[in-house]
């Protein structure tokens, strides 16, 4: 288990520095078996990453229930966080996009009883719905604060602006978006904004959904995989995308942890924690996986440390890469900005 020191993500939220995404633990990239789930789970809480996430959405709510059994155990031991707005599922697709008042209140209902809880530590809005006032969405989430069903908000792949709008009615302990070496729209904008906020970054998606570790071959992605909607995994993308991929894995070669060499999986978390010292912010990635032993890996890059030539190597890969990260700019806040 290890005895990292917390992250303060903002708002008063204390979580371990690496979480665990929960969206892994559904048939997004393809079937899982769900008692296997559940021990990789109990796997991760027992080795000290207890920030758990997941969203109402995730297995069209079975994750929550997943994870609800986690709880019924563990609860004291984990800071819990879900998210509403979509309907749909990442797998068949997302029909609508609600923060209406109305909709808040029963996202959070039907989460606290599939996840088995009065209280969520952690609620973000998933996805901005561009409908509704950013203000409206916010005052109707911090009213769940006031009735103790929820501690701290959240937001996803929110703009710097609606960041800041949102802030001005509550205080928001996190945003939650994707950025990782192949991934840094978010540091133009969204990234100074939430420093400058106090607010906390909680990056999805932080090892490229697979790709930086080099064993991602876009070309046998199942049928059911989410990720062949993903522009940057189409072939031809995919292919030149292998530069980042070389700068990992060569920046990994040049490292040891615990007397062995350094993962292309610790290098890319450990670059983004390395981003959040030097912007100036608490970051705390979220890698999801559905093996025990990824997550004792995941915790190796809480001790890697880079020179600057391996991070000049590193930003000058990022800055070859292909493809948009979402089938639709609209849906993130690289589109809005």
């Amino acid at each position: 288990m290890t005895t990292a020191t917390p992250v303060h993500l903002g708002d008063g939220l204390n979580v371990s520095p690496l979480g665990f995404g929960g969206m892994a633990l559904t048939p997004v990239y393809g079937d899982v078996d769900q008692n296997d789930a559940l021990r990789t789970l109990h796997h991760a809480v027992d080795a000290g990453v207890t920030f758990i996430d997941t969203a109402d959405i995730y297995g069209g709510g079975s994750n929550e229930e997943l994870i609800a059994r986690l709880l019924k155990e563990r609860r004291d031991e984990v800071q819990l966080a879900t998210k509403f707005g979509l309907v749909g599922t990442p797998s068949a697709g997302y029909t609508d996009i609600r923060g209406d008042r109305i909709h808040v209140r029963q996202a959070v209902e039907a989460s606290l009883r599939r996840l088995g809880t009065d209280t969520i530590d952690l609620y973000y809005m998933h996805r901005r719905d561009l409908r509704v006032p950013i203000v409206e969405t916010v005052e109707a989430m911090a009213e769940l604060v006031q009735q103790g069903k929820v501690r701290h908000l959240g937001l996803s792949e929110v703009t710097a602006e609606e960041l800041r709008e949102a802030s001005s009615i509550h205080p928001i302990a996190a945003v939650q978006s994707e950025w990782s070496i192949w991934s840094r729209d978010v540091e133009r904008n969204v990234v100074p904004a939430a420093a400058g906020l106090g607010v906390g970054f909680v990056p999805y998606s932080p090892l490229g959904r697979g790709f930086l570790t080099g064993t991602v071959d876009a070309s046998q992605l199942g049928s059911d995989d989410f990720r062949r909607k993903i522009p940057r995994f189409a072939e031809s993308a995919a292919d030149a995308n292998q530069v980042v991929v070389a700068a990992v894995q060569s920046v990994a070669a040049e490292h040891s942890v615990a007397g062995l060499p350094a993962t292309p999986a610790q290098v890319a978390l450990a670059w983004l924690l390395a981003q959040g010292r030097r912007l100036g912010l608490p970051v705390v990635p979220i890698p999801g996986t559905r093996k025990a032993e990824r997550i004792d890996e995941n915790l190796g890059a809480l001790g890697l440390n880079f020179t600057q030539a391996q991070l000049e190597k590193l930003d000058a890969a990022a800055d070859a890469v292909v493809g948009s990260r979402s089938a639709d700019p609209n849906w993130v806040s690289q589109g809005r900005e």
